[in-house]
Order: structure tokens, then sequence, then C-alpha cells
């Protein structure tokens, strides 16, 4: 998420930045403890910052929100997927990456509808991202007639999963959901494998990632979850992006990099439209007839009344390797999926 705030940063700035006046990042630490959060954009407003970019952590991201509505600073999310972040329909906020209740509805579709399971158990970290992640897929499941087996948790750091997968193994699952960071999730997947169990496994968006292809090696291929955006899309503006990144930081960018370099480049063009003035800056950006629609390299920004990224996502399926990307079926167009997980009838 920096890098991809700082590519944004330094472009603007070779353009001449705010009427010659550089573009300037104040970094402040993202530190998953309850109230810090609150502190940090406290910090924020003593340095009279413009907006502010971020988090990833969903607690963090609460936390700050509330402070951001006192403070009256702009706040851009581009890596929080929570489902309820926007609910809160706060009105400087505002999230350009789709939250996970699309992944779940996906995931639903593909693991039930399509694939055909019916018995299916769910392996999720033991925090926040796991339990709100899921929440969706476990209602939609269970409302279609498919409730899960069983759920076993695990938490960050964690590298033996011998016992969970031991409770997992007894109900005699036909497919396994991972809910968590890449580094886990390889490492689940291989004991798995390990533990001679050959059913089809999915997961949640954080496993479209090298460190989880890296650490679950051929154990990867077969693999299916989402992404919010397709990496391989072929845009002039992604793939400049993508060559840009990778000359200045030696890596691929993920989608956290993706994001983040689109969400400060809404605050830059909206800073360039309405000058110096916080309650301006977030008039221009929240305005959906402005930035309906805007096109940034993950695609366009498609905005509900919360000011939530409801843009279609993509399933991701490895093979030989390597993620594959393909549209997500679409909600509206599946009745039977959308019609039960809204309203359980």
């Amino acid at each position: 998420m920096l890098q991809g705030s700082e590519l944004a940063i330094e472009e603007a700035n070779n353009k001449g930045g705010y009427k010659g006046i550089p573009y300037k990042l104040m970094i402040h630490n993202d530190v998953g403890l309850w109230g810090a959060a609150a502190n940090e954009v406290v910090k924020m407003d003593d340095e009279k910052v413009w907006a502010f970019l971020g988090s990833i952590d969903d607690v963090v991201s609460h936390v700050a929100i509330r402070a951001t509505l006192k403070l009256e600073i702009l706040n851009v999310n581009t890596g929080d997927p929570d489902p309820t972040f926007t609910e809160t329909a706060i009105p400087w906020v505002i999230r350009d990456i789709p939250d996970d209740r699309q992944s779940c509805y996906a995931l639903v579709d593909r693991i039930f509808v399509k694939d055909k399971h019916s018995r299916v158990a769910v392996m999720r970290a033991n925090n926040r991202y796991g339990r709100v992640g899921t929440l969706h897929f476990n209602r939609t499941s269970t409302r279609i007639g498919y409730p899960i087996v069983i759920e076993e948790r695990f938490t960050d750091g964690e590298t033996d999963f011998k016992t969970q997968l031991e409770r997992i193994k007894k109900t005699n699952p036909d497919a396994i959901l991972i809910w968590g960071n890449a580094k886990e999730s390889g490492l689940i997947l291989n004991q798995i494998r390990e533990a001679g169990m050959n059913q089809p496994v999915y997961g949640s968006d954080r496993m479209v990632n090298s460190e989880f292809l890296k650490i679950a090696g051929k154990n990867a291929d077969g693999i299916t979850t989402t992404c919010q955006y397709n990496p391989d899309a072929d845009d002039p503006k992604l793939k400049a992006f993508k060559s840009n990144y990778i000359k200045r930081f030696d890596q691929e960018p993920d989608v956290f990099a993706a994001h983040a370099y689109d969400g400060m480049n809404m605050i830059i063009a909206a800073i360039q439209k309405a000058g110096l003035n916080r309650v301006l800056i977030r008039d221009i950006l929240l305005n959906l007839k402005t930035f309906q629609g805007y096109q940034g390299v993950t695609g366009p920004m498609i905005f509900d009344a919360t000011w939530n990224n409801i843009r279609p996502i993509f399933m991701a399926e490895v093979s030989n390797g390597k993620f594959k990307f393909s549209p997500a079926p679409q909600l509206e167009k599946n009745q039977y999926i959308y019609k039960k997980a809204e309203t359980g009838y």
C-alpha cells in the first residue's frame, strides 16, 4: 500500500504537484491496538494533512473512521474488505476496494452451485478478518441449504495445524475453504495434502499472492479463490502502472499496491479540482456524479450510497503455478443465490 501510494505521489510531483507545490506523504504506523488508530488520526490533524489513505487492518480502520468523522479529514480506504466498514455511512470515508461480501457470494456460487459440493469445512483466521470475512459465506451457504459442517480457527503466525485438520477430517467434508493470509493459507494447504486429504480447496483473495504460490508449490494447482480486479487485464493504464511499479520497486504490484495507487490518485484528482480545502476535497471525491465510474488501474469505481466500491470482481484459479483470472458470476444474474443470500427465502 505504501509503495502504491508513493508511486502515485511521485508521478503527480513529476507533473508539477499542486500548482508547483509538491505533494508529501506523512507516513503513520498502522498500530493494531484498540484506540491507537485514533491517536494517529489526531497526529494527522496536527500536521494539517488534506486527506489520508488506509488502513488494511479491520480494527484500525473502524477506529480511524470515528476519529476522522470528528476531525473532518477525508479517509480513502484501499485495503480493508470488511463489509461492515462503510455501513456507518460516515460522509468522510470512501473505499475503492470491493468488499468480502462479493467474494463470499461468488465462492458460494462456485462451491455449491457450479461444483455441486454440499459438505464444506471452513478453516479461518481467528481475528476480525476471518470472522467477518466468512460471515456472509456461512450465512449464504446455510440459507441455500448447505450449512458448513465444521469451522476451525488458527492464529496469525501459527505453523502447525494438525489438530484442527484432524477434527476437519473426521467430519468427512467434500470441500474445504481456507480464509487467512497468504503464508498461513499455503502452510494449511500443504498440511491438508500431507494428511491424505484430497478434497478440493478454495480460499480467500489473500491467496492471490506470490508468497502463497511459493509456499504451496505444486499443491497450489487447482485452488480457486477470488480477486478484486484482474491483474492480467489488457488495459494500457494497468500495464503502464505495472511497468512503472516494477521499475521503481523491483517487484510485481499486488492487489493492495494497485488499489492504493488508485486511491491516492483519486485524492490527488480531488485536490487538483477543489484546491487546498478539506471540506471541498471531501465534497468533490464523495460526489457520485463526479467520481462514479472513475477509471483506475484496477478498473472502474462503482460506488453505492455508502461510498463502497461494488465493481464486479474476478475468480482466480491456479494452473501450472500461476493464477488465471475470469469474471465472477454477477449476483443479479444468479437470482437463486442473490435472493436467498439477501432474504433467506
